[in-house]
């Protein structure tokens, strides 16, 4: 194998596919990126078994081949060469490859080819379902939900985001149990066949992260059995679906509510940014309403403390009330603009924040029982 690029285009696409090579996995072909050249082109490639990716690299091929490197390592040197074209060329005999520009060469020893397992293709729509999604809005979707999903690997089924799309909606749904995010996006054209998936949140990260670094304005959605392929481009970004049944949010939210507030949302996420610096060592943010006024504030022992009164349209029984200040930030900035509309019963049962504008946003959030 031999082929020819440039330092940019070289690190620009190893960026990408280096974030998903594995870092734990005991196979060691797995922490690498396998460069495959032929004449139609050159590919990189990285998985970690649960999700996979097929980055296009602009090169031209000298010599057709494949070969496996530590993805890491590559990706470092390919950050301290110098801008200029680039020679990557394998040496069979030595189990490395060369790489030149300029000056500068480096060999890096290869690692087995043989335990870097294929990846899946394109959707083909040979036996999959396949749907066009606009990409604005999908990887908007994301971004708005994310951050709910579980990071315990120990509950799988909560690591996922639940993506269903009928007609002209399209749903995601994302909790790790102390709190849910629900966003609904009005799609600008119906989908001609609907679907619903658990998609590892990880995966779904990836793709918003891939499509902002590119123009792509729509994305190619490929559903087989345990498996979904999304494109944007020449790009395959792959993933297993997660098993299992994902909880049905409707149930978790409450019919009533004894409070209902509108608030300026850029103001009421400001004070809460300033308070929560208070917040330390797992401190909760104790949000206390009383007639017309909402005081945040936050109490961390040989830390400090901090509060900030705010105007609301409070009335009844005051009541205070604890929440996780990362939890809290989190569902008052996936509002971006506008009010926030705040649902609350009571010091003990879980508050909503809602998006003012109609756009389709609710966010759970569970209380912290406070000390008196």
């Amino acid at each position: 194998m031999k082929l020819s690029t440039t330092s940019r285009e070289l690190l620009s696409q190893l960026q990408t596919a280096a974030r998903v090579a594995s870092s734990r996995s005991a196979v060691q072909a797995l922490s690498g990126v396998q460069l495959d050249a032929t004449a139609s082109g050159v590919e990189l490639r990285a998985t970690d078994l649960e999700v996979s990716l097929r980055v296009p690299l602009i090169a031209t091929v000298e010599r057709e081949g494949s070969v496996v490197l530590p993805a890491r390592l590559l990706l470092d040197v390919a950050r301290q060469l110098p801008d200029g074209p680039v020679t990557l060329e394998l040496r069979a005999a030595e189990q490395d490859v060369e790489v030149v520009c300029k000056s500068s060469k480096f060999h890096i020893r290869t690692l087995r080819a043989e335990d870097f397992p294929p990846l899946p293709g394109r959707a083909d729509g040979e036996g999959d379902q396949v749907v066009t999604m606009p990409a604005e809005a999908f990887v908007g979707t994301i971004g708005k939900v994310a951050r709910s999903a579980s990071r315990d690997e120990t509950r799988p089924i909560l690591t996922g985001i639940l993506v269903s799309a009928a007609g002209d909606e399209l749903r995601m749904v994302a909790t790790d149990s102390y709190r849910l995010s629900v966003k609904e996006t009005k799609l600008a054209a119906p989908i001609e066949t609907g679907f619903e998936a658990n998609v590892p949140a990880r995966a779904l990260q990836e793709l918003e992260r891939i499509v902002q670094a590119s123009d792509a304005s729509e994305i190619r959605i490929g559903l087989r059995e345990n498996q979904v392929v999304f494109e944007v481009g020449a790009t395959v970004l792959s993933s297993r679906l997660i098993d299992g049944q994902f909880p049905n949010y409707r149930q978790l939210l409450p019919d009533t509510y004894e409070h209902e507030l509108h608030v300026p949302g850029e103001e009421l996420a400001g004070v809460v940014r300033r308070i929560s610096l208070m917040a330390q060592k797992n401190a909760p943010l104790r949000l206390a309403f009383t007639e017309g006024q909402l005081t945040v504030s936050a109490q961390t022992p040989d830390v400090g403390e901090a509060s900030e009164p705010l105007p609301v349209p409070f009335s009844g029984e005051a009541f205070d009330i604890g929440f996780n200040p990362e939890f809290l930030r989190d569902g008052l900035e996936s509002v971006e603009s506008g009010d926030v509309v705040l649902k609350l019963i009571s010091p003990l049962r879980p508050g909503l924040i809602e998006a003012g504008d109609g756009s389709g946003f609710l966010y759970l959030i569970m209380p912290i029982r406070l000390n008196v």
